[in-house]
């Protein structure tokens, strides 16, 4: 089963699952519950934290999700949750997630430095309930924006293209016709 989060990020063969953690883990828990997919492949859009190891509309896949926030790397908070999970018995890319996206270059280079190299509002979501069930999961990601001061705006310019090019690359890689 194709997701994506929905609003900007609406695919003709993709459930919408809804944006940020909670919707996602909300709208997603009742599908799986409802008619239990035999895959999970989550489709979006990422910003990367550091312009020099991926650029705009680069595509990246990945099976292993954080749940980090910026009041963390500052050291002013800290969690009992484990906060970072994998799917994937691989080294890949990490996906880091938010409610909030990351437009500070110092806290996105901060995340960087832990390995963490590119965000989305939804993927930590989709693995954890993926995990939860037993289910495989993947997220395939286009970037549409550095994590900085201009990032809202960057996704907005950049979020149709980015859609054209990840419909291109899910029709080449055999997962959509």
């Amino acid at each position: 089963m194709i997701l994506s989060a929905g609003k900007e990020e609406i695919f003709s063969f993709a459930h919408p699952i809804g944006i940020g953690l909670i919707e996602s883990a909300i709208n997603l828990t009742t599908l799986c519950l409802l008619d239990r997919p035999k895959s999970l492949i989550f489709i979006g859009s990422a910003g990367s934290y550091n312009s020099n190891k991926h650029k705009i509309f680069d595509i990246i896949t990945s099976s292993t999700a954080a749940q980090m926030e910026i009041s963390f790397l500052q050291k002013k908070s800290y969690t009992p949750i484990d906060n970072f999970i994998t799917a994937s018995v691989s080294r890949e890319t990490v996906v880091n997630s938010s409610n909030y996206i990351t437009t500070d270059e110092l806290s996105a280079l901060a995340f960087d430095k832990l390995r963490f190299e590119v965000e989305n509002m939804e993927f930590y979501s989709v693995v954890k309930i993926a995990k939860e069930f037993s289910i495989p999961v993947k997220g395939i990601f286009v970037i549409t924006n550095y994590c900085e001061e201009n990032a809202h705006e960057q996704y907005l310019q950049n979020i149709k293209e980015a859609k054209n090019r990840l419909i291109n690359y899910l029709k080449e890689k055999g997962y959509i016709k």
